[in-house]
């Protein structure tokens, strides 16, 4: 009977009929236990039990998919070191409460799935912009006012962070001077002056994350805050939680831009760029989101290829990744991050070189002068490599979601949360709900719980945020669903039948997340630009960009190690200066 209520249910998904209610309003759970009938053949009435499940909560650093195909991270309540002795940014200690950030900046294929529903209004034409090229759909989106930033955030649960907020996410609380320490700025760790001369993708500095974790926090563009500007609003701010004067002319931005200078980088660093009607092709933001909701899930969502992925003789596809592609001196660069045991083979119009910083293999690649190109290079797995043969890697599906052959979707569809003779099914873990073993929700082939779940430590299980371990995701009990859930985002409605959110007419659901693509070869979202090439081999394709005159960018570079990192500088040991390689 089992067995034929899940092909039931299944069946029903891939057949969706649209329909709206109104957004449920969430309470607490409550887990009802029955007692035994008495000798009297008297049935007693339920008493309401509240299951208590410990939960250690979010920690520092943890991660979480959001509603829109972002990544949240939590930053945890403490006191900081905000400011660098400026005119309008005194050294002082803040106290802020804990909130998740974005991992990286909105991108344009994030907020095209806002503007598709409605919810928000497309960004303004600027100069050279790229908004509806599915090429740049990993750029972060620019063109874009203070309302219209605003009015996405809040699409998404969220709003722009204070300016406290954003400086705590970018240095930590240490007052480093960079979100990446002291070292000084240079082209492989964030998108600046002449590193490239347009923006790149969110992702495509990992050397250059802040202690959270956080892309992007320097260089590529600038970013909207929610603070009116004050230039003298910090030194007598309050000491807890500031959010800026509560009126101004001017809005605050942060950051910097792929046009900004080198020695202007730094975190603590505040600009009042214009109106909130102000937007220009270096100005993009993130959001913050201090009290995430548990949204309804998604009825459908796009497949993906997990990292790591098995080929044919049972080895693993070696994980790789270009790290960035910048200018420098007039050339033009891309960085490859190598595994430990891996071998390579670049085009012949590539000229690479390779070291060894912190353990990290890096592959630097020079490309040809005066043009933009995209080659190839093919990375493999020595021990895999000897076999042509390839079995393409199987699309999968977030836990809760099974896979539809024939539309390559993968479709919402709960099971009934029993334990089988088998366990649970896969993606889902065995729970004591009070004495009671049931399955619930755990995580998919990469790793990661469902969008609005984080994984809690101390419970093992995909939590969300408010603490409600008994939420349903994932397991079909419709009555428990229309308790939990707060609704859905603009641009859906919920459907008690299939439990989850369905896009309404013109609306669109989450495509890939940031640092994915699609890959047509494999129909499913794939971890950068990647395709198959032999077994245990992957082949990446790498962009040089088309430089403008030579700068000395290994000039400002004053650290040994990060001089070394840039192949095409070398080190002057008797100087003690960085120079590029002549």
């Amino acid at each position: 009977m089992k067995s034929i209520r899940y092909v039931f249910v299944f069946g029903l998904i891939l057949t969706f009929i649209l329909s709206a209610c109104g957004s449920p309003t969430p309470v607490v759970i409550v887990v009802t236990a029955t007692p035994l009938p008495s000798t009297e053949t008297q049935v007693v009435e339920p008493t309401p039990t509240l299951v208590t499940v410990p939960l250690s909560g979010p920690q520092n650093g943890a991660t979480m998919k959001w509603i829109d195909g972002s990544t949240l991270v939590y930053i945890p309540p403490s006191e900081f070191i905000m400011g660098n002795g400026g005119f309008d940014s005194p050294t002082r200690t803040v106290a802020l409460d804990g909130f998740w950030m974005y991992q990286t900046k909105v991108t344009n294929r994030m907020f095209a799935q806002c503007v598709a529903v409605g919810a928000c209004s497309a960004p303004f034409e600027e100069r050279g912009s790229v908004y509806t090229n599915p090429e740049y759909a990993n750029h972060p989106v620019v063109g874009v006012t203070w309302n219209q930033a605003q009015t996405y955030c809040g699409w998404s649960q969220g709003q722009l962070p204070t300016e406290a907020q954003w400086e705590k996410s970018a240095r930590g609380t240490a007052g480093a001077l960079y979100p990446w320490g002291s070292d000084d700025p240079a082209c492989d760790l964030l998108n600046l002056g002449s590193c490239s001369g347009r923006t790149s993708e969110v992702d495509a500095f990992p050397g250059g994350r802040s202690p959270y974790g956080l892309y992007d926090m320097a260089g590529n563009i600038f970013e909207w805050v929610n603070d009116w500007y004050g230039e003298s609003y910090y030194s007598a701010a309050p000491s807890a939680n500031p959010t800026g004067p509560e009126s101004g002319e001017y809005r605050s931005i942060r950051g910097s831009s792929f046009e900004t200078d080198f020695d202007q980088v730094a975190s603590a660093i505040r600009h009042f760029g214009g109106a909130q009607t102000y937007h220009n092709r270096d100005l993009g933001f993130r959001c913050a989101v201090t009290e995430p909701k548990l949204f309804a899930p998604y009825c459908q969502l796009s497949a993906f290829i997990p990292t790591g992925v098995i080929v044919s003789n049972g080895c693993e596809l070696p994980q790789t990744e270009i790290a960035g592609q910048y200018c420098a001196g007039g050339n033009s660069f891309a960085t490859i991050y190598l595994p430990v045991d891996a071998i390579y083979e670049a085009d012949k119009d590539l000229k690479c070189e390779e070291a060894v910083v912190d353990g990290q293999r890096i592959l630097t690649c020079l490309g040809p002068k005066a043009k933009e190109v995209t080659n190839s290079v093919t990375v493999c797995k020595p021990t895999c490599s000897n076999s042509s043969a390839v079995t393409d890697p199987v699309p999968t599906c977030e836990s809760g979601y099974l896979l539809d052959p024939a539309t390559g979707a993968c479709n919402y569809a709960p099971i009934l949360g029993q334990v089988g003779v088998a366990g649970c099914p896969v993606g889902y873990v065995l729970a004591d709900r009070g004495g009671q073993q049931s399955c619930v929700i755990g995580t998919d082939a990469n790793g990661q719980c469902p969008a609005g779940l984080y994984l809690d430590s101390l419970a093992g299980l995909c939590v969300p945020p408010a603490g409600l371990a008994t939420v349903p995701y994932g397991v079909d009990n419709a009555p428990l669903a229309l308790q939990s859930y707060s609704g859905c985002a603009a641009g859906f409605s919920y459907s008690e039948t299939f439990q989850c959110c369905q896009a309404v007419s013109g609306g669109t659901y989450p495509g890939c997340a940031p640092g994915s693509t699609f890959n047509a070869e494999l129909g499913a979202c794939s971890p950068g630009e990647i395709h198959l090439a032999g077994s245990g081999c992957v082949t990446l394709d790498v962009t040089t960009l088309e430089c403008s005159q030579p700068i000395n960018t290994c000039a400002p570079i004053k650290n040994e190690t990060r001089c070394i990192y840039n192949s095409f500088c070398r080190w002057n040991e008797k100087d003690g200066i960085c120079e590029i390689r002549k």
